[in-house]
């Protein structure tokens, strides 16, 4: 089975649940809370730096990426530091140009893979990030908010749960209130779940996956674009799932189509305010949504069904959101959907 993608699964209990009231942690801060920091004015050893893993040389990582994902099973919601096999995210070979210095960027699932990817990637381009994740990710959380304030940036965490209406809505008051602003929101978190048939699919299970990926999307952008100014830009996480469907993600698909028509909608309504609405559909990534949403066996064979024979990391789909992000790279483009698929090709 193809494609399923990554984001992160930012709100994990089922829709009814209490809304689980977070902390709002803030991190080492260049600069006073509710005011913008600084741009970056020295280099630091950053997570890139350090890490190692098939090296800094592009040729040479892909070489050694790995092709056998680990037979592993994890619970819900899955974790990137449990993982047997680490995402690479850390990006060693990308250069940053200060894309997005002075900016202030809010990513939902941003404890662990792509979120925790793009989350690293923009501050490492200069933004200050707040990221949001469910009170049992504080582990990974803290890791990503580390990598963060490697780059000399600040990190807001916002623990939650997305698919509450409130809860989303206080998320973009705290980023504002603790940054001084919202520039960039990337609407990544996501649940899914795989299912044989759509009789396993009950009605709490089909509430919670569109609460989580396409109500939050929905409330987190509302309540953005009451800060957002011109040359914002709003960044949805999609799915070669929403392009071609998944017979096993029937429900996780169906959102998937949503959030790609949402994403279209929703730019042309904000051309005349010059705020870009994008999205970028992966393939097959390497996160913790996917051991915890099928079982070993399955997870070991992922990715194989690409052109490609492998998965995605996280660090090869978060400069795609830079590119979206920055009106250096995109001040033209608005209502795109970006297929990131490993070599397959779709009408979508």
């Amino acid at each position: 089975m193809t494609a399923k993608k990554g984001g992160k699964r930012s709100a994990r209990s089922a829709a009814g649940d209490a809304a689980r009231e977070g902390g709002d942690e803030r991190h080492a801060s260049p600069a006073g809370a509710g005011s913008r920091a600084a741009p970056r004015s020295a280099s630091r050893t950053t997570y890139a730096s350090r890490e190692t893993a098939g090296g800094a040389d592009p040729v040479q990582r892909e070489k050694s990426q790995p092709k056998q994902m680990p037979a592993q099973h994890q619970d819900e919601p899955g974790l990137e530091r449990d993982l047997e096999l680490q995402p690479r995210w850390q990006a060693p070979s990308y250069k940053p140009a200060g894309k997005l210095d002075g900016k202030v960027a809010l990513v939902t699932g941003g404890d662990s893979g792509i979120g925790r990817a793009v989350a690293y990637l923009f501050a490492r381009e200069g933004a200050d990030v707040a990221i949001v994740y469910l009170p049992e990710e504080e582990a990974d959380a803290s890791e990503t908010a580390r990598a963060i304030e490697s780059t000399g940036r600040r990190c807001l965490k916002i623990a939650g749960d997305v698919t509450d209406a409130t809860f989303c809505q206080d998320a973009v008051e705290r980023t504002v209130q603790s940054l001084g602003a919202l520039d960039v929101l990337v609407n990544n978190a996501a649940h899914q779940l795989d299912k044989q048939s759509i009789d396993e699919i009950d009605d709490a299970e089909f509430e919670k996956t569109f609460r989580t990926n396409i109500f939050a999307y929905f409330w987190f952008a509302k309540a953005a674009l009451r800060h957002m100014k011109e040359g914002a830009a709003i960044i949805n996480t999609g799915s070669v799932t929403g392009l071609e469907g998944a017979k096993t993600l029937i429900d996780y698909s169906a959102t998937k189509g949503a959030i790609h028509a949402f994403t279209k909608s929703l730019a042309q309504s904000l051309v005349d305010r010059k705020i870009r609405v994008n999205c970028v559909a992966p393939g097959p990534v390497w996160t913790p949504l996917n051991p915890q949403s099928k079982p070993a066996a399955e997870v070991a064979k992922f990715g194989q069904d690409t052109p490609y024979k492998r998965p995605a990391q996280p660090e090869e789909m978060a400069p795609a959101y830079v590119f979206f992000a920055s009106t250096a790279d995109s001040s033209y483009i608005t209502g795109e959907v970006l297929a990131l698929l490993g070599g397959e090709t779709t009408a979508g």
